[in-house]
């Protein structure tokens, strides 16, 4: 089966004025099948948020390649390009600010249909009511404009409005943390019941909430620096996280019983900055597993492809039992 989404070797980076640049991806590979839920965490700055604005090309790749269904992304222009925007859509992390102010609800979930299909009057208003009712927003708020909604309701007509075009390919770039936590059930609920409705729809979830991305999605890419360090199926990476970075994100997640205390794993340090990524592994800074001479000096091994669980790290087979 030939993938939705082929990421090769990309690297996006971002010159300064003072000669410095900025390495915000660097060598990133990741695909992702028709049907299959991905996600893609690590801390801030690590270039969660490039990779899937780049795989659409609202920002440009200095190099590598993207692939959505075939399409060349960077070399797309004219109809190729339009189709591409009708066939991937994006649902920004602001609901507030990804809103016309100036647009009803309405004509914000239309704009895409009138800018790329032929639907007009009856038929145009019945597509808008459709997407707009299968994110559980009824009738009386379609007049209603950005500021009459709540967090909650906005980031529904997000959705709506990235699904009224029938896409087979949709970036979420974090789209329930900036919610309360009772409004992001509702809206995952959304999500999931997309999943089941749709099981042709390609999800690349970009998230830092890992019980979120444990219960949405089939696969999980660990990023950090501008690296996927580590990825697999979300219950073999949850069970056994084979990169230290890995470890210290899922040892951060509380624990709801009382009482427990598990042992944590905690990482000195904060991120190096990406215009001075440091040499070898780049996670060998806070790394309380890193070795002088070996993790500071050469790259470390891609281990275990082939069973679909990868780690980018030298002690890698020890945490797989090998």
């Amino acid at each position: 089966m030939a993938d939705m989404l082929a990421i090769r070797d990309l690297r996006v980076h971002f010159p300064l004025s003072n000669g410095q640049v900025v390495r915000a991806v660097n060598d990133v590979s990741l695909s992702l099948k028709p049907g299959e839920t991905v996600g893609l965490v690590g801390e801030s700055g690590s270039g969660k948020t490039t990779v899937g604005k780049t795989a659409l090309r609202l920002l440009h790749p200095t190099s590598g390649t993207i692939e959505v269904d075939g399409i060349d992304v960077a070399a797309a222009k004219g109809k190729t390009l339009r189709a591409l925007r009708r066939k991937a859509q994006i649902i920004f992390q602001d609901p507030h600010s990804s809103l016309n102010p100036r647009m009803t609800i309405r004509r914000a979930v239309a704009e895409g249909l009138l800018l790329n299909t032929s639907l007009r009057g009856r038929k145009l208003r019945e597509k808008v009511a459709e997407a707009l009712q299968a994110v559980g927003l009824p009738v009386q708020f379609h007049d209603r404009f950005p500021h009459e909604l709540s967090g909650g309701q906005k980031q529904r007509v997000c959705i709506a409005r990235a699904l009224v075009l029938d896409p087979d390919l949709l970036v979420l770039d974090e789209p329930t943390s900036a919610l309360d936590v009772s409004v992001q059930a509702q809206i995952l609920s959304i999500l999931k019941d997309l999943k089941k409705n749709r099981p042709k729809l390609t999800q690349l979830f970009i998230s830092h909430n890992l019980a979120v991305v444990r219960f949405l999605c089939d696969k999980v890419a660990v990023m950090y620096l501008g690296k996927i360090v580590e990825i697999g199926p979300v219950d073999q990476v949850f069970r056994n996280p084979c990169h230290p970075y890995t470890r210290a994100l899922l040892s951060a997640v509380p624990v709801p019983e009382a009482g427990q205390r598990p042992d944590r794993m905690r990482l000195s340090g904060d991120i190096p900055s990406p215009t001075a990524v440091p040499s070898g592994c780049a996670f060998h800074t806070r790394c309380p597993m890193s070795r002088k001479g070996m993790c500071d000096t050469g790259s470390p091994p891609a281990l275990y492809p082939e069973t679909g669980h990868m780690a980018l790290c030298h002690f890698a087979e020890e945490s797989m039992g090998v």
